[in-house]
């Protein structure tokens, strides 16, 4: 059990005087019911309920006064009402439609008590005519680890503090790239973190990450629609974590005969799993982002690692002497996509790149960033400023000049030209910095 950045969230939320139940969305097996074991050490009385047992269904499937549900709850748990600070734990309550109903009623009548709820298929019920009581509970998100929690989980917390500083100390750059590489090579899936941590060699973490894909491909029939739909869901589920990073097609994805409408549906339903993002591109150069679903769709998947597996590229990352170098790229874009992900706990965050509205034209850039009422374009490169031909376009057309590289080199924050010669600040990001891009953005003002 290794420190997790959620925890933090989790605290605040705890010390808000109008909190409401909370519902944690992620998608299986990273780590939600985990985290909030670890919450629960800051009360004094801990329930935690699990509704895929039968007998803990049955407490809110009674039909009592909603005050007898709680006392029924603390004599089941062999808890006092008035024992002190108490959290309440439903896990997997997307079992009962009847405990979701019933989460309003702790906001309104017993708001004393902290509720938190969790399911690993959760994602799959909403909007299924199961609804979570609006404006009565709200979210957060929850991803695979990031670079700060792998440095957490193999022992490296003095990293963290140096990484925690407003300026982090540049004799540590080829370390923390070193320990970056490693990150980008096995992911953040907490199993897999917890073996490696414990000495296991990466080259043997095969048999855990093929557990891991096997166990997302076991739950399709519980939230696919249909039988069909659970055949093209596990036909996605087989190819998406090797094809993780790049632009698809719906149609005949796979190497398949399944058309186009078939797919995106399915798509759609695995989507709401967390187990993938469909990453549209936005021709938009400023807030908000206006996805362009006409385009070609980028696919992020759950974990880097998992992409890794998938490719037979696991260890490879570790010898490159440029993340950029490996697969073309793809995967310094992928882990750099999930670690945007990672640093941020709101359910609506969500990845976006750039696509210049010209059909002869190829520019694109890797994300962009809404800040401060600006689109900043990020693009993941290890080349010179003047090979950042994309970025300069976004920039010529934007009506700001900032723009963010991240790539292997040092921090470094340069006045630079564009191609058409408009000027710009642009912030040179390492990659185990990412994760405080917007901090570093507040910088510049």
């Amino acid at each position: 059990m290794f420190k997790r950045k959620i925890l933090e969230e989790l605290a605040k939320w705890k010390g808000r005087e109008f909190r409401k139940p909370l519902v944690i969305r992620g998608a299986r097996q990273v780590g939600k019911t985990t985290a909030i074991n670890m919450f629960s050490e800051q009360f004094e009385q801990y329930i935690y309920l699990n509704l895929e047992k039968e007998e803990e269904r049955q407490i809110f499937e009674q039909n009592y006064p909603f005050t007898d549900l709680v006392t029924n709850l603390f004599i089941y748990a062999g808890k006092k009402r008035n024992g002190g600070s108490t959290l309440i734990f439903i896990d997997e309550i997307q079992n009962s439609p009847k405990a979701i109903a019933l989460l309003r009623y702790f906001y309104e009548e017993a708001n004393d008590l902290f509720v938190i709820t969790a399911g690993s298929l959760l994602e799959s019920i909403i909007n299924r005519k199961i609804s979570f009581p609006v404006g009565r509970v709200e979210y957060m998100a929850i991803h695979p680890c990031s670079f700060k929690e792998f440095l957490y989980a193999t022992n490296n917390e003095l990293l963290v503090t140096e990484l925690e500083k407003p300026e982090v100390p540049a004799f540590l750059h080829n370390q923390l790239t070193a320990q970056f590489k490693k990150y980008a090579t096995i992911g953040g899936m907490p199993e897999v973190l917890k073996l490696y941590a414990n000495g296991t060699d990466i080259s043997s973490l095969g048999s855990v990450y093929e557990s891991l894909i096997y166990s997302f491909s076991d739950d399709v029939e519980k939230y696919a629609v249909s039988s069909a739909q659970t055949t093209y869901i596990r036909h996605i589920i087989d190819y998406a974590f090797a094809m993780g990073g790049t632009k698809i097609t719906f149609e005949k994805f796979g190497n398949s005969e399944y058309r186009s409408r078939e797919m995106r549906e399915a798509f759609r339903s695995l989507e709401k799993t967390m187990l993938i993002q469909i990453v549209y591109p936005s021709i938009t150069l400023e807030v908000p982002v206006s996805p362009s679903l006409k385009r070609k769709p980028r696919l992020h998947v759950l974990d880097t690692g998992l992409i890794n597996h998938a490719r037979g590229l696991m260890g490879a990352l570790v010898f490159n002497e440029n993340i950029g170098d490996t697969h073309r790229g793809i995967i310094a874009e992928h882990i750099t996509g999930q670690e945007l992900l990672a640093s941020n706990f709101s359910i609506s965050n969500k990845l976006n790149f750039w696509v210049r509205d010209k059909k002869e034209s190829s520019a694109e850039v890797d994300y962009i960033l809404p800040w401060q009422g600006k689109l900043i374009p990020i693009e993941v490169k290890s080349g010179s400023i003047g090979k950042l031909k994309s970025l300069h376009q976004f920039i010529d057309r934007a009506p700001h000049n900032i723009a963010v590289r991240v790539y292997q080199g040092e921090y470094l924050v340069q006045k630079a030209k564009t191609i058409a010669g408009k000027t710009f600040t642009l912030v040179n990001l390492p990659f185990y910095l990412v994760h405080r891009i917007e901090q570093e953005l507040d910088k510049l003002r």
